[in-house]
């Protein structure tokens, strides 16, 4: 695998293309939740699936990439970029996770996209993990896909880059304590030194069309 800082480009892959649309690349058909539960019992879904499972399960929308990177920081022992894929699509296969890539005038995207699927909701739950999939949200469109991607990017830049970088939350929810309202940001990094501790909440914003009617 190419490191992200060999990485040569002048455009973010995450950046919104004219006309762009999503395509579904998971798998159709069916799969019955004592399949899945064979295959626990057989080893062939382990502990590093079910990592794989809680990250998107966070994040929601995730590239294999962005999967690797975080699985590496959380200490797992996935080996390698190509043996992570491996797992990705047996997760795909058994419809726990799904896929999906852009494409445009200008040619099919470099990345697939991940999310969550119906068995992936079934064994969070079985963990007691809060899980708040509904299979509408793999309905959004690419731009709120891309949102989050460039997020998730974000997060791991402080993780690379920041020196005192402490911990990261995606999601989190603050009040706005005026209008009585509760805001939820893309994600809070936490950045320490000794004694001392900010907290860093940022939002995504993605060029687009109608922006500005959007911001209005």
């Amino acid at each position: 695998m190419v490191d992200d800082e060999n990485i040569k480009t002048t455009v973010s892959p995450f950046a919104i293309r004219e006309g762009e649309i999503k395509k579904f690349d998971g798998k159709d058909g069916y799969v019955s939740i004592s399949q899945i539960i064979h295959k626990i019992n057989l080893g062939h879904i382990s502990d590093i699936h079910f990592e794989i499972l809680d990250l998107v399960n966070q994040f929601e929308f995730m590239t294999s990439r962005q999967i690797y990177f975080l699985l590496l920081s959380k200490g797992v022992d996935i080996k390698s970029q190509d043996k992570l894929n491996v797992k990705l699509e047996q997760m795909v296969k058994s419809k726990i996770l799904t896929r999906y890539f852009f494409t445009s005038e200008e040619g099919k995207g470099i990345y697939r996209v991940y999310c969550l699927e119906k068995m992936g909701k079934y064994l969070l739950n079985s963990k007691e993990v809060e899980c708040k999939w509904q299979p509408t949200d793999n309905t959004k469109p690419v731009a709120m896909m891309k949102k989050r991607l460039a997020g998730n990017q974000v997060i791991i830049a402080y993780m690379r880059k920041a020196k005192n970088f402490a911990s990261y939350k995606v999601k989190p929810q603050i009040t706005a304590k005026m209008a009585g309202k509760e805001i939820k940001t893309h994600a809070e990094v936490k950045i320490a030194k000794a004694s001392k501790s900010i907290s860093l909440l940022f939002e995504v914003v993605r060029r687009e069309l109608r922006l500005g009617r959007k911001i209005c």
